[in-house]
């Protein structure tokens, strides 16, 4: 496509030469404009899908791919037969049944809000990992008392909460007394503080071991759900079938995974889109600036394109040394930008931890995002689309400028020239 003659003419005029600094200037703006739009639509695309598939995999992680929840605060009693045919359906890898329910908290140092409660077995906590793997406090081997609860460190920040301390639980159930119903209350020991990674976790979910759970919930030999881990996220379908035959009878719901956070997904997803679309602004002026470059360069080399036309070039040829000098602004900038931006998608970590040690901040509020840690997922297909979209921004930015270079008539040039 593209011949000797046009390459060896195109390689020249990106190269400036006294008295040509100022176009060459422009041009190298051009690039450094496209080479930055790059980068910065692959790191934030990589970031929000970061954010996508940690906040899914964490919270699945600890509440399971699928869930049996009882309806409207009813119970699943006598619900380890049940829990015992879950197991033994092909593809279930492990079964937690939980007791969850809303209390308020509040310490000896005052305060009130609300909290989340979980009753889990020893066993069963021991298997989420994102909280056994994470205690930054205490030990899960003193889970199994009768006053023992494991806490988040969102929770014990906020309350200046350490093993041993005493946090009191009110239920909004209340209990029949000679003076009337009051809510029940009773103080719990901290053995274990944890750091899920997920805020969500850390500032509202209190663990308790599940027969404290039954009786502080006045559940005797019940359960409020059951969560299923299964080896292959994908296969929920094919489990959902047999769970219905195992609860049939029982008045219960069943959510799979991709129900569970489909509206935070969804909410990124959105974000996502819109940021590619906003930031894609910077590629599209990076390419404005590539067309002022070349009609400027167009404009310097009138009379050289006038030469070169007299001279037997035909003007397609003349229009291909323009689109080459362009297409060179637009490859290079789009490969630069490339590397940058994995460069920087690779080490968002560390970046991260610099720039919150050089200004004593926080890059992002760990209570509002939900992570503790800036996170990034290069999604091939992304970068491709960021490559491809630099690519024919930068490409389209070339046409009119050369367009305009063939168009020039040889005559007319020599005689102005």
């Amino acid at each position: 496509m593209f011949g000797p003659f046009e390459r060896a003419v195109a390689g020249r005029y990106l190269r400036a030469r006294r008295g040509e600094r100022f176009v060459s200037i422009i041009a190298i703006f051009s690039l450094v404009g496209i080479a930055l739009g790059v980068a910065t639509l692959i790191v934030v695309t990589s970031v929000m899908s970061g954010f996508q598939q940690e906040l899914v995999a964490r919270a699945l992680g600890i509440s399971g791919h699928l869930t049996v929840e009882s309806y409207a605060g009813e119970s699943i009693t006598d619900y380890e037969p049940l829990v015992a045919k879950v197991r033994a359906i092909p593809g279930v890898v492990s079964v937690l049944p939980v007791i969850d329910g809303q209390v308020a908290i509040s310490t000896e140092s005052g305060g009130l809000r609300g909290a989340l409660v979980r009753g889990v077995t020893q066993d069963g906590l021991r298997g989420l990992h994102d909280i056994s793997d994470h205690v930054i406090a205490g030990s899960l081997d003193n889970f199994g008392g009768d006053d023992a609860i494991a806490v988040g460190a969102g929770i014990a920040t906020l309350y200046r909460l350490h093993v041993g301390s005493q946090l009191t639980l009110i239920s909004s159930q209340s209990t029949a007394t000679p003076f009337g119903s009051i809510p029940r209350t009773r103080p719990y020991t901290v053995v274990a503080v944890f750091n899920a990674g997920l805020a969500e976790y850390n500032d509202q979910v209190v663990f308790m071991p599940l027969p404290m759970a039954q009786i502080f919930f006045q559940k005797p030999n019940a359960v409020s759900g059951v969560q299923i881990w299964i080896a292959d996220p994908a296969d929920a379908d094919r489990i959902v079938a047999p769970l219905k035959e195992v609860f049939a009878g029982h008045n219960v719901i069943l959510r799979d995974w991709r129900h569970q956070s489909d509206q935070l997904v969804n909410i990124l997803q959105v974000q996502k889109d819109t940021m590619f679309i906003v930031l894609g602004m910077i590629i599209l002026v990076a390419a404005f600036n590539v067309i002022s470059s070349l009609i400027m360069l167009v404009k310097d080399k009138t009379a050289d394109i006038a030469v070169m036309r007299t001279m037997g070039a035909r003007a397609g040829a003349v229009m291909r040394i323009f689109l080459m000098c362009g297409a060179f602004v637009g490859v290079t900038g789009t490969a630069v930008g490339t590397a940058l931006g994995l460069v920087i998608c690779r080490n968002i970590v560390a970046i991260q931890r610099a720039i919150e040690d050089f200004t004593g901040g926080q890059v992002f509020d760990s209570r509002v995002f939900q992570l503790t840690q800036l996170p990034s997922t290069v999604d091939w297909g992304d970068v491709v689309r960021v490559v491809l979209l630099g690519l024919a921004l930068a490409v389209l930015a070339t046409l009119y400028p050369s367009w305009r270079a063939a168009r020039t008539d040889p005559v007319e040039a020599l005689r102005n020239g």
